[in-house]
């Protein structure tokens, strides 16, 4: 089993963790394993339980209002504002908090189309979270990965709870995105879909504005004229089942962008139902 290694939290960054550095997926499981944290199943799964939390909280979820996102963002109960001051403290939190841990890091990117793609390093406290971002984004190889620049940050600590009444949060649970800082924090919640979404919020902010790109929360296919079909709905409707087609070729489950000359990719690195 490798060593932990002292990584810094940013490029050129003098706040440096102690962590293990992105393991595969043998070491995360056997990791999870050993510390009691999730189980194997009869079919080789590896289980984890999320804690309370067994699926994303939209109302604990915050965008920091600053200079970038005052005039952009349509504020109301879906884009929660938060203050930059209140982000600052509960960053510097979250950092003292994680000082003695042993963590995991990996380093992703999201959008298959690389005139689009962003790095995200992930700071994990458990490697079974660590192992739904193997899963979940797309893997640098070992050149991009000698090179790799993360344009984003997220930390993740499901055991950081936040105090509403001195935090500014609703409850203990927290997601909260940073567009001038590139920082997201994720805190009281073990569930990992809010990895997953923080990111697409982030996509679903930049891509229109700057690349002309539509973000779309959709699966899709493409037979072998090249002719892409689309399946939109909400979550539990089918979007994964319909898009599972034996004679098309799967893209991707449930986050897609469309390019202005007309090319479709996903921004994950597979799909939820991984085979």
């Amino acid at each position: 089993m490798p060593i932990p290694r002292s990584i810094h939290i940013w490029p050129n960054c003098d706040k440096t963790i102690s962590a293990y550095y992105q393991l595969n997926s043998d070491q995360l499981s056997k990791r999870t394993v050993e510390s009691k944290q999730g189980s194997i199943s009869n079919t080789g799964a590896l289980i984890a339980k999320t804690g309370k939390f067994t699926g994303r909280s939209p109302k604990d979820r915050y965008i920091v209002k600053d200079k970038i996102t005052t005039k952009l963002v349509w504020w109301g109960d879906i884009n929660i504002p938060y203050s930059s001051k209140d982000f600052d403290s509960l960053y510097d939190k979250m950092i003292r908090s994680i000082k003695n841990k042993y963590l995991y890091v990996r380093d992703v990117f999201a959008c298959a189309d690389k005139r689009y793609q962003i790095g995200i390093r992930i700071i994990n406290e458990t490697p079974w979270a660590n192992l739904f971002v193997l899963n979940m984004f797309i893997q640098p190889n070992k050149n991009e990965l000698k090179n790799f620049c993360h344009d984003w940050l997220i930390l993740n600590i499901p055991s950081f709870e936040a105090v509403p009444e001195i935090d500014q949060t609703r409850k203990s649970n927290f997601t909260i995105i940073n567009f001038s800082k590139k920082v997201i924090l994720i805190g009281g919640s073990g569930y990992t879909g809010e990895i997953k979404k923080s990111i697409f919020s982030v996509l679903n902010f930049t891509l229109p504005s700057s690349e002309n790109v539509l973000p779309m929360h959709c699966s899709a296919n493409v037979d072998n004229d090249g002719t892409t079909a689309l399946f939109f709905g909400l979550s539990g409707t089918g979007k994964t089942t319909l898009s599972a087609d034996p004679k098309r070729q799967l893209i991707g489950d449930d986050e897609h962008g469309w390019t202005a000359d007309n090319k479709v990719f996903n921004f994950e690195g597979g799909c939820y139902a991984k085979v």
